[in-house]
């Protein structure tokens, strides 16, 4: 059997894409770390609120024999 590149699986499009920073100046820098940071901890919210349920969920299904 003969497969065509349209049969593989494709790449998932890239979550981040780098910025260009080589011509900005230390106060554009500092305003992109800013803005970096506050991603950082947006995606760390989402990942304790995705915690929090898998534990609720895991809670919710315990079998009563598990202590």
């Amino acid at each position: 059997m003969i497969f065509s590149d349209e049969d593989l699986p494709r790449k998932p499009a890239p979550l981040f894409t780098p910025a260009k920073i080589d011509g900005l100046g230390a106060t554009e820098l500092a305003g992109y770390i800013a803005a970096l940071e506050a991603e950082i901890i947006r995606a760390r919210e989402a990942v304790a609120r995705l915690d929090a349920h898998k534990a609720a969920a895991a809670l919710f299904f315990k079998k009563p024999d598990q202590a």
